[in-house]
């Protein structure tokens, strides 16, 4: 965000807690930030506000807009600068952060900005006064609720956001983008489309699919099986549980205890059948455990690797309430996981290979608004020990592997320092949605801690035994956060191949209801989803309601096109109508479905 880009959002940011002061006294303070595309600010409000609200809040900002209030900093040593917030301010929540500054961050002074009658703790820049401020250029957008300071254990706050830009048009880009967004959501599509349903006697983030979208999932399956199929891997099947020991061996515990569903504590008769033994289960959070216990399960030798386990293995991690999301973030998912093991004179090609591969799967599904993102280790980060393996040499040499793998396929990456996994660097996949988030929509990770943590070995050819690297890898991430994704790619109007109704055929009486039928049979035959419409409804709107389904091929058929044993094409989206033979449109469609083609 460029420096008058974020005085500008910083200025309105107190405008708007100005004008809720105003609409609501009695209110205190929160947080006011500029974000990446405007700014909000947290409330405990006096009286509740609404959406409702929202234009009348407006309007009062852009009166103290025109009255040009000068943004004017003071410094105060920290004392008077809590008397300040406590006496004049009346402010118990900056006061509480204030104090912290302080005693935990040592500052010995604190910074406020006045504007008119309105004063905030607040390090600026502003503005120099309030008409520099693009009246026609920020829009209030919605209300939410806020923890205080983030912690789900504070004061529920009231968050009022806002769009905020420097020019009218780069704010009706932005209005345009999310009326889009809006369309697209996956929640609002998943509903309408009937893909899924989240169930509260199931439980929060534990997504049920319907028969729509499970077709979706057993498509994106059945694509990963045959590219992975063509790059060898062989697929394993592995429980949803296992033996809390099982973590605490490859060191998965420390890391990720608190995103785990609670232990269970389980008792089990020994061999005598009367003895009770005890022991410890978790839901597994993640697949690798599982599938290193495979590779162990049999002497291994320098000549059988490398070897790639693949599994569509269902995993379960304890998310807070808060951040669960449709199914961007869920509680139960379906992981697209692969372990490759390997020599490290193999690092390299079964890396490039793993690239390659999610190349494949992105072209396929017609997605480019992707990016690279390295993700290392940081030796400087204090919490280094507790957040990372201890073995710089592997982080250094693991680190430069990832480099010249991605140097030599040439694709572009940038690298971020601290965000590595806890046994080694990883390459994530970015993707920025219709709805403006990005999402990290798959992991490539370089493990050189855990198998020799569970004492995973090889013969090589010396005859000496030697620890296995492991590649993790995973390109269509999770079913539930992938077709997320498509959906609102999309924007529900999947391709043939990926349409949970790839076919609809409506006859325009029911006098030709039998030769609908026996289309329908016969690309059925095929296994092509196909059914016919033999509601009462008119045949208008019968194909109003299959482009309302997005159902990308529509048949008519009527008297010449029983004579002549043809259909009547209606793709979606085009509002071109096509003749041709029940024979031809099998041919095509088939063939559409085999390469997975964008369309018919």
């Amino acid at each position: 965000m460029d420096q008058d880009l974020y005085k500008i959002r910083h200025s309105l940011a107190h405008v708007l807690a100005q004008a809720v002061l105003e609409i609501r006294p009695g209110s205190t303070l929160g947080f006011g930030p500029p974000i990446d595309d405007g700014f909000y600010y947290d409330f405990v409000l006096s009286e509740p506000l609404s959406d409702e609200d929202l234009p009348a809040i407006e309007k009062k900002m852009k009166h103290i807009i025109k009255q040009g209030q000068k943004f004017e900093s003071q410094e105060l040593p920290a004392e008077e600068a809590f008397a300040l917030i406590r006496d004049e301010m009346g402010e118990p929540y900056k006061l509480e952060y204030a104090q912290d500054l302080v005693n935990k961050n040592g500052l010995e002074t604190l910074t406020f900005y006045r504007n008119g009658p309105f004063l905030d703790m607040c390090e600026g820049p502003h503005v120099e006064q309030t008409r520099q401020l693009p009246k026609a250029a920020f829009k209030l957008r919605s209300i939410a609720g806020a923890y205080w300071r983030g912690d789900s254990d504070n004061t529920m706050m009231t968050r009022i956001y806002a769009w905020a830009f420097k020019t009218r048009e780069e704010l009706d880009a932005r209005l345009k983008e999310h009326k889009l967004a809006l369309e697209r959501d996956h929640k609002r599509l998943g509903k309408t489309m009937d893909l899924f349903v989240i169930d509260d006697e199931i439980g929060k983030g534990l997504p049920l699919w319907m028969p729509n979208g499970t077709v979706i999932r057993d498509e994106l399956e059945k694509l990963a099986r045959e590219l992975e199929f063509a790059d060898g891997y062989q697929r394993v099947s592995t429980p949803v549980l296992a033996k809390t020991s099982l973590y605490e061996r490859t060191g998965h515990l420390p890391y990720y205890a608190e995103g785990m569903y609670p232990f269970m504590e389980l008792k089990d008769r020994g061999e005598d059948g009367e003895e009770l033994v005890k022991e410890s289960y978790v839901l597994k959070p993640m697949n690798c455990p599982h599938h290193h216990k495979i590779f162990d399960a049999r002497l291994r030798s320098y000549r059988d690797l490398p070897i790639r386990y693949a599994e569509y293995g269902l995993c379960h991690r304890y998310e807070d309430s808060g951040a669960l999301s449709g199914l961007l973030r869920v509680r139960g998912m379906c992981m697209n996981d692969a372990h490759i093991y390997c020599t490290e004179e193999q690092i390299k090609e079964e890396f490039i290979k793993v690239m390659r591969l999610h190349q494949k799967v992105y072209a396929v599904l017609g997605m480019d608004n992707y990016w690279m993102r390295l993700s290392t280790w940081d030796p400087e980060d204090p919490r280094g020990k507790e957040k990372y393996v201890d073995d710089p040499e592997a982080w250094e040499f693991s680190t430069v592997a990832i480099r010249d793998a991605m140097d030599e396929i040439g694709i572009e990456y940038e690298e971020v320092k601290g965000e590595g996994a806890f046994y080694g660097p990883k390459i994530d996949v970015q993707f920025r949605t219709v709805t403006g988030r990005e999402e990290t929509a798959s992991t490539n990770q370089l493990d050189f801690a855990v198998p020799g943590r569970l004492g995973l070995t090889y013969i090589d050819a010396d005859g000496n035994k030697k620890h296995p690297w492991c590649l993790h890898r995973a390109p269509l991430g999770t079913h539930e956060r992938f077709v997320a994704f498509l959906v609102e790619h999309y924007g529900g109007a999947f391709p043939t191949w990926l349409a949970p109704r790839q076919v609809i055929v409506e006859p325009i009486a029911d006098v030709f209801g039998g030769y609908a039928q026996g289309i329908v049979d016969r690309l059925r035959g095929h296994m092509v989803r196909a059914e016919v419409d033999l509601s009462t409804d008119t045949l208008n709107k019968r194909i109003r309601n299959a482009v309302t389904s997005k159902i990308p091929n529509v048949l008519v058929v009527g008297e010449r096109e029983q004579e002549e044993g043809t259909v009547t094409l209606r793709r979606y989206g085009s509002r071109e109508q096509t003749s041709m033979s029940v024979d031809e449109f099998e041919t095509r469609i088939l063939a559409a479905i085999k390469d997975r083609a964008a369309q018919v």
